[in-house]
């Protein structure tokens, strides 16, 4: 039996409860035909979704670009670790060749061509056998050693032109003679000699 207006007139409904009753009816199904359109139009897309699914499904290329992005960020870390070290091992090495006294200069110059591949750090980020390292150094860098000598003013004879004391100084000597001495050996403070 079809909803008509026949029918709802044999119901005994007025024709302004019939019109109602149409009207909410029509708006019903208009709804209705909108959501089945929606979804047919939504099926329509289900076949290419199944087919991008069966390729993930059997593994097109989600698991292989997940790996090859595993590997090449676990390489960059272990790049990345290795060259911290090296630059560990470089500073330590460094510091026991200065303090084996080879001159900075040359401390740099020997890091340059030195094979690091042989040292290794402890688990506290240190060289290991320092012992044998600062063997080596003085085996093979030995000659490279750099003294220090300190050597002191030479009170006898001061550098010329370069006064050792002021014009006030000497003036505030006391004892005559001693600052009669001070004037004949800073004549150039007083105006006279060199």
């Amino acid at each position: 039996m079809a909803f008509t207006r026949n029918f709802l007139k044999s119901t005994g409904l007025s024709d302004e409860q019939i019109s109602a009753v149409m009207e909410e009816h029509v708006a019903v199904t208009d709804a209705l035909k909108k959501d089945r359109d929606t979804y047919k139009e939504q099926a329509a897309t289900i076949p290419d979704l199944q087919k991008q699914i069966e390729g993930f499904k059997d593994g097109e290329d989600w698991k292989s670009k997940y790996e090859d992005a595993k590997k090449a960020f676990d390489d960059f870390k272990k790049e990345q670790t290795a060259k911290e070290t090296a630059n560990k091992i470089k500073a330590q090495y460094r510091k026991l060749l200065i303090e084996e006294k080879i001159g900075e200069e040359w401390a740099d110059r020997i890091l340059k061509l030195e094979d690091f591949s042989g040292m290794e750090l402890d688990a506290e980020g240190n060289l290991k056998d320092v012992d044998g390292l600062r063997a080596k150094i003085q085996k093979e860098y030995g000659d490279y050693k750099t003294t220090t000598t300190i050597k002191g003013a030479q009170v006898d004879n001061p550098p010329a032109g370069k006064n050792t004391m002021t014009k006030a100084e000497i003036m505030a000597i006391k004892d005559t003679s001693a600052r009669q001495k001070a004037i004949a050996e800073h004549l150039d403070l007083f105006g006279k000699g060199v």
